[in-house]
């Protein structure tokens, strides 16, 4: 697109064009973020080219946030918000929590959190180094910290047995299936951000088999997954050992299953 034809209007018609669903949308947002004509038409070039428009941007709109969304950085979806409204219902804001945000991507969920719960220890994990950098930049004004690794693996040990909200964004989609995704997400998002293995779980069954070790008596464990595989997830944190339960959304088509660890009983897991 050239910098001369930058017209609202000439940015609508080129979204549209290339099949952007939303182009009015999108168009006033890259309008609103782009310092310039020659920025203008590099993002418009980058949506046309598949991009997905958090990334052309450098940010999602989350719960009310801005947070920040590098390239290959997975993309906080609206319907999560359904898990941090679920998150905050089940928090005692009695007193300060501690919160621990694994498979945090840009950091979303556990930002949100923490922003509502004045206080709050917050501390967040993921794989991949691109997430972590991002998480990084978007809990630093919440005293959170990020660590880099394998689900529970790096976090600190003092936080077995502490934890009040425990949110994993795993990834839930079948391996089968991830070649069925929007390329926006296909294509442009970590493929360990999507791939959940043979049935999409199996990255949630590690986390609900893990967690008793590290929620505090009463603590919850808050995962999303699809209305098929709701019945296994929830049969996973059962098998876990926690209390599992069941809440949806259907206007976002949100599925949460969460697991409380009992108060008593001495619970107890794998690392």
């Amino acid at each position: 697109m050239s910098v001369e034809a930058l017209s609202s209007s000439a940015v609508v018609a080129r979204l549209r064009a290339a099949g952007c669903v939303f182009a009015e949308d999108e168009a006033e947002l890259i309008l609103a973020t782009a310092e310039g004509p020659a920025e203008i038409a590099a993002m418009v070039e980058r949506r046309v080219s598949g991009l997905p428009l958090e990334h052309v941007v450098g940010w999602a709109e989350f719960c009310g946030l801005k947070v920040a969304v590098d390239t290959g950085v997975f993309v906080p979806r609206r319907r999560t918000e359904f898990l941090v409204r679920q998150a905050l219902a089940a928090a005692d804001t009695a007193r300060p929590l501690v919160i621990v945000d694994l498979c945090c991507g840009s950091g979303a969920l556990g930002a949100a959190l923490a922003s509502a719960l004045p206080g709050a220890e917050l501390h967040a994990a993921d794989i991949e180094p691109a997430a972590v950098a991002c998480a990084r930049r978007n809990v630093a004004a919440l005293g959170g910290r990020v660590y880099e690794g394998d689900l529970f693996a790096p976090l600190p040990p003092g936080l077995r047995g502490r934890v009040d909200i425990l949110t994993a964004n795993v990834p839930y989609v079948p391996t089968d299936e991830v070649g069925l995704l929007p390329p926006e997400a296909r294509d442009h998002e970590p493929l360990v951000a999507l791939d959940g293995g043979s049935d999409g779980l199996d990255i949630m069954r590690r986390v609900a088999l893990a967690a008793p070790d590290w929620l505090a008596p009463g603590g919850t464990l808050l995962v999303e997954t699809s209305e098929r595989q709701a019945a296994a997830a929830l049969a996973a944190m059962s098998a876990g050992g926690l209390r599992a339960g069941l809440v949806t959304s259907e206007e976002l088509y949100a599925n949460v299953v969460t697991g409380v660890r009992q108060a008593r009983g001495g619970l107890s897991g794998g690392s």
